[in-house]
């Protein structure tokens, strides 16, 4: 069999470039703060930091006290969690994406274990930063407190299908997410295009590698997906959907 040729882009961006412009684009364009005037953009980019992480470097672990909020500037994070005896990949962060938590909120520690998965450049706020924006900003708490909640209700629901879903429905609905979040449409497929392995997809999914690796050539033979290396194009995004509703029936 042929292998299959490669759709991802051969353009590369440099993930230490945080430009001011760039920052100003994704900070105004955060839950809580995308309702604030340019003016006050610009004042909260003046307390936030940058910090350039290599691949594979750990940000935070699980359990640390929460002292900073982290925006993705540039490159890709990936957030995981031990559970059921398994570490569990939650998400797959990119670009203008927000994660960490504050000791503001309930005192609380970081619920999860946060590291680059490529370099990458990203952006912190301390606690006693983010209070100088609660002070000048009062209505951003709400906002903060939503988008917190709406983030573990995600990896809540991620939890949950570990015990209820079959291997196969869990595949399929981490291939959703992840078309759902850093896809890009080819016409009637999706790309999604980062380094991303089979221990990845193990790690989503609570599978061991082989058993993805089975799961992923049977999508693959039956024409729901196409892999390489850094790349997965999903050919029939409803049929997978259809997997995973099966979950629901049952």
């Amino acid at each position: 069999m042929p292998r299959p040729k490669s759709p991802v882009r051969l353009d590369w961006v440099d993930p230490a470039v945080c430009s001011l412009d760039y920052r100003l684009k994704i900070i105004g364009r955060l839950p809580f703060s995308r309702h604030l005037a340019h003016e006050a953009i610009i004042e909260i980019n003046r307390l936030f930091e940058d910090r350039d992480v290599a691949a594979e470097q750990a940000i935070y672990f699980e359990g640390d006290p929460g002292e900073h909020l982290y925006l993705v500037a540039m490159g890709k994070v990936k957030l995981m969690r031990h559970a059921a005896g398994h570490e569990v990949l939650l998400d797959i962060l990119r670009g203008g994406d927000y994660f960490g938590n504050l000791r503001i909120f309930a005192g609380q520690n970081y619920t999860e274990t946060a590291m680059a998965q490529t370099d990458s450049c990203i952006l912190q706020i301390s606690t006693e930063n983010f209070e100088k924006i609660l002070n000048r900003h009062p209505d951003v708490l709400l906002k903060v407190l939503q988008a917190v909640g709406q983030r573990l209700e995600e990896s809540q629901e991620i939890i949950k299908q570990l015990s209820v879903y079959t291997v196969e429905q869990r595949i399929a609905a981490a291939l959703i997410r992840l078309a759902g979040k850093l896809g890009e449409e080819k016409g009637q497929t999706v790309l999604i295009q980062l380094p991303f392995s089979r221990q990845d997809l193990a790690g989503m999914t609570g599978a061991t590698i082989e058993t993805v690796s089975r799961v992923m050539s049977r999508f693959s033979s039956e024409g729901l997906v196409s892999t390489g290396r850094k790349w997965v194009v999903i050919n029939d995004l409803a049929q997978l959907k259809e997997i995973v509703k099966e979950a629901a029936v049952n």
